[in-house]
């Protein structure tokens, strides 16, 4: 089983992407909670260039709230994290955690339904970004 799964834009533009993903996200009622911009962080804490990377922590509050009920310390798993990164070769890849694949940690069966659900969630972003 994979622990992501992700697609390539057909947009070119790294910063019309973010723009782009977070629409996506939040028509199936996530928002972006933390944006972690990997490639400024690397330069200016060990000095090194690296393409274009940006984490963003999506986080969709029912499913969050119903999963915190179900296992509070399921939050070391939230939010869901979605990159946006740029290959070598220019395209612009977004992929999304599978929640799962990261929930079947917990060894809780309740987890399972919300995993579903948000993974089904994350598969319709993914594929809406075709």
């Amino acid at each position: 089983m994979s622990y992501y799964f992700n697609t390539i834009l057909k947009e070119k533009n790294f910063d019309k992407a973010i723009e782009i993903v977070t629409a996506a996200l939040k028509k199936e009622g996530f928002g972006v909670l933390t944006e972690i911009d990997v490639t400024e962080t690397l330069k200016k804490k060990i000095d090194v260039d690296f393409k274009k990377y940006r984490i963003l922590g999506a986080c969709n509050p029912e499913f969050a709230h119903k999963a915190l009920k179900s296992e509070d310390k399921i939050g070391v798993f939230l939010p869901c994290n979605v990159i946006v990164e740029e290959n070598d070769n220019g395209n612009i890849e977004v992929s999304a955690v599978d929640p799962i694949s990261s929930m079947q940690a917990a060894k809780n069966d309740s987890l399972e339904e919300i995993a579903t659900e948000v993974q089904q969630k994350l598969k319709n972003i993914i594929n809406s970004l075709n």
